[in-house]
């Protein structure tokens, strides 16, 4: 059995790191093809897609899962969890279309209304698509489930390619009867999304077949939405984290450097991506360790000595990047246009540690049952983040969205932690991560600011680091190795 359960963990968690790697691999074509306002479009509209996301799913599949281990009607579970959905979609998608002029006024961009439209439609296909993923989790299909994800991004990824790539070599002449246009820009990257996404729904149409609006439960619904109210409300506020300070710049900021900084802000933030990547690999592999050893006696040793690994492997990461950051940038974003926002990325870095530490730490209200905290410390993040980027992105532009992002994850870290420790207490080793974490983002900030990222001393500095670590941790290294 617990072969069989980590097999499948290893599939789910496998394929959707690699849909997230698809977009990160896509970004040096995209920053290539277009300038800052040419990309802002793209960066604007996406910057709420995970606020519309959270609204369209409004927690179901958290909801679901918790819900199945109280019924054994699953074929009711299932209509009324995906009928909810499914009615929040498609009821999106026209309005959506009815009021397609008037959201284009709202976002400011009347003169791009096709390429808004697009993309809210992209969301409700992603809507549609939710319970369907779901459900091949609930019947224990995880093969099918990696194959529709990643089928999503190869689809996308070999669009986009083809669109901005390969079509504009073969000019006018065109080929297999397309010729780029010039005007529409941009435009092709969402025609790429819109198609992986309806690719994707075709895809999963058939887990649909067990829903039914007879086995719809209006009882059932009440009760799963006010479980479910909770878990959208905190998936809201972090998103507000996470992008929404796109849109204050854009709201904020005199209309002729509005669009080009947040293209630029939008651009450089995704070189994080080689942090989260780690984050959210470990993240899918340890969560279930958690959750199966919470009963075991020394539960809480094994809960530190796992944040020990991940403080370590973080500074390391965090270090290198900061110490060749100034190729790294440039050979990622390609184009020049991109290069003055470079600046911003080592405090968005430490920022994205602060936010692994977090949810790392965050497991206390996970096995204490008091995942309400989870909500607070959302809300605290994203009312640091609404304050600095509005009282300071006037002034400061995306500098201010960047210190944002820096003291939001911080201080949801910090309240996390000493909460906690009053609830459910673990023994983590404090003072030695506090000095591991602490030496490594001073590194990285001489590196980078300091030796105005000379690559030499740079990466001694980093190659000091390392070889510290190896020293200091040679028994923890041994026991890894033996274990």
């Amino acid at each position: 059995m617990y072969k069989k359960l980590l097999g499948q963990t290893a599939i789910y968690g496998f394929s959707t790191v690699v849909i997230r790697l698809f977009p990160f691999v896509i970004g040096p074509f995209v920053t290539n093809a277009f300038g800052p306002k040419a990309l802002a479009p793209f960066i604007d509209f996406y910057s709420v897609a995970g606020m519309i996301i959270v609204l369209l799913s409004h927690g179901m599949e958290t909801t679901f899962f918790r819900f199945a281990e109280k019924t054994n009607d699953t074929k009711k579970l299932i209509s009324t969890s995906t009928i909810s959905v499914i009615s929040a979609s498609l009821v999106f998608m026209l309005f959506c279309y009815i009021f397609r002029t008037e959201l284009a006024i709202a976002f400011k961009t009347p003169d791009q209304i096709n390429f808004l439209t697009m993309m809210l439609f992209v969301l409700g296909l992603d809507g549609l698509s939710t319970m369907p993923f779901v459900i091949l989790r609930k019947t224990g299909r995880p093969k099918k489930f990696a194959l529709v994800k990643i089928s999503n991004g190869i689809i996308n990824f070999v669009l986009v390619i083809f669109f901005i790539v390969i079509l504009p070599r073969f000019g006018e002449a065109g080929i297999l009867g397309f010729s780029y246009n010039k005007n529409f820009g941009i435009g092709y990257v969402f025609v790429a999304n819109l198609v992986a996404s309806g690719a994707t729904f075709l895809l999963l149409i058939k887990e649909l077949k067990p829903v039914s609006v007879k086995n719809f439960d209006w009882k059932l619904w009440k009760k799963m939405m006010s479980y479910s109210l909770p878990i959208t409300v905190a998936g809201l506020a972090g998103v507000v984290n996470e992008t929404m300070d796109r849109q204050f710049l854009k709201f904020l900021l005199p209309e002729n450097t509005a669009v080009e900084q947040m293209a630029i802000y939008g651009a450089v933030y995704k070189l994080v991506t080689f942090l989260t990547l780690f984050r959210q690999a470990y993240l899918l592999g340890i969560e279930p360790f958690f959750f199966a050893h919470a009963k075991h006696k020394n539960s809480g040793k094994s809960y530190a000595n796992l944040m020990d690994m991940f403080v370590i492997v973080n500074s390391v990461i965090l270090l290198f990047l900061c110490a060749n950051l100034g190729w790294i940038g440039e050979y990622y974003l390609v184009k020049s246009d991109y290069f003055v926002g470079i600046p911003i990325v080592p405090i968005i870095l430490i920022g994205a540690v602060f936010l692994g530490i977090y949810l790392n730490i965050s497991v206390w209200y996970k096995l204490s049952d008091r995942t309400v905290f989870g909500t607070y410390l959302s809300i605290l993040g994203a009312l640091i983040t609404i304050g600095i980027n509005f009282y300071f992105i006037p002034k400061y532009g995306y500098w201010a969205s960047t210190w944002a992002t820096f003291f939001s994850y911080f201080a949801m870290m910090a309240a996390s932690y000493f909460l906690g420790q009053h609830y459910y207490p673990i023994p983590y080793h404090l003072r030695k991560n506090l000095i591991y974490l602490s030496v490594s983002i001073l590194f990285a900030c001489i590196s980078y600011y300091v030796l105005d990222g000379n690559l030499f001393f740079g990466n001694a500095l980093f190659l000091l680091y390392l070889l510290a670590i190896l020293y200091f941790e040679k028994d923890s290294i041994k026991r890894l190795k033996s274990s």
